[in-house]
């Protein structure tokens, strides 16, 4: 075998590697960024519902101050 040849498989031995390196590092990326998308739209349905509580939360205690409100001014009179 010619020194060419031994290099040229030498160069496509290691373009090889290289490739199989890139494939399995975009499978890993690929595979963290699948997980913290699922993670996103855990975290945003959280965020929605916390979201709806709080304006519960909001007209309860809206319709508690009214009340007391109420209470005072009827106590006052």
């Amino acid at each position: 075998m010619s020194k060419a040849a031994s290099a040229k498989d030498r160069v496509d031995s290691a373009l090889t590697r290289l490739e199989s390196m890139v494939d399995e590092r975009l499978r890993a990326e690929q595979a963290r960024a699948d997980e913290l998308a699922a993670r996103l739209d855990k975290l945003e349905r959280q965020h929605d519902e916390l979201k709806k509580v709080a304006i519960e939360v909001e007209g309860r205690l809206e319709r508690a101050m009214e009340y007391i409100r109420s209470l005072l001014a009827a106590d006052q009179q």
